[in-house]
């Protein structure tokens, strides 16, 4: 199997890979958002709902400090971007029904292609594939999430937001990765490539950026 044969392989199977764990970065994230709220609901069941009744008796009608909370956290990046580039591209603003078509699809293909580039990488510098892809998936988190985001105005600056939700973002990216890496090889591998070669590089790039540590 020529090494022409597995970048390809590497490249397409990155892109499902990308697909895969785009989804997957969204079940997962979906599932902290319900972790998050049933440990709110029993915060509140263990005490707040007593505290706010006494609040409302002495206050009367006067609205409690919830009702003057946003009730959203505004649109995902993606459907800000996709809203970008329908004015400048077609001249107008995506409607609220075009919105949600928009979002998923920037979504997706945002994660196919960082999943297609990782394949390249993984043919060109199979270093990048330490962690099973978990370090890509940060790298993800950092240049997207943190960087790029928040210079296109996409979103707010990083020190606005908790250092929770900095770090769940950064887990979401994580499994993004990993998903990325596994189909990715279940690909190649499907399709009759050479993983020892990728092995072989990696261990010997590891071994060449040691030693030069070393040196130094």
């Amino acid at each position: 199997m020529s090494e022409r044969d597995d970048a390809w392989k590497n490249v397409v199977g990155g892109a499902i890979g990308g697909l895969a764990g785009s989804w997957a970065m969204n079940q997962f994230m979906a599932l902290q958002h319900k972790a998050v709220e049933k440990a709110r609901e029993a915060s509140k069941n263990r005490g707040e709902r007593a505290v706010e009744a006494g609040r409302e008796a002495i206050a009367g009608n006067e609205p409690s400090a919830r009702q003057h909370e946003p009730q959203q956290q505004g649109e995902p990046a993606t459907t800000k971007l996709a809203n970008v580039v329908s004015e400048k591209v077609f001249r107008r603003k995506l409607d609220e029904r075009q919105k949600k078509v928009a979002e998923p699809v920037v979504h997706y293909t945002f994660g196919a292609l960082m999943g297609a580039w990782y394949g390249v990488l993984a043919e060109l510098m199979p270093l990048t594939t330490a962690g099973m892809g978990t370090f890509y998936g940060a790298a993800v988190w950092l240049g997207a999430d943190e960087i790029a985001v928040p210079a296109l105005k996409l979103s707010g600056s990083p020190f606005e937001y908790p250092l929770s939700q900095h770090a769940s973002a950064l887990a979401a990216h994580a499994v993004y990765g990993l998903c990325t890496d596994l189909v990715r090889r279940g690909f190649v591998k499907a399709t009759g490539g050479d993983f020892g070669r990728e092995e072989r590089d990696r261990h010997r790039q590891y071994r060449r950026i040691r030693s030069r540590i070393h040196a130094a």
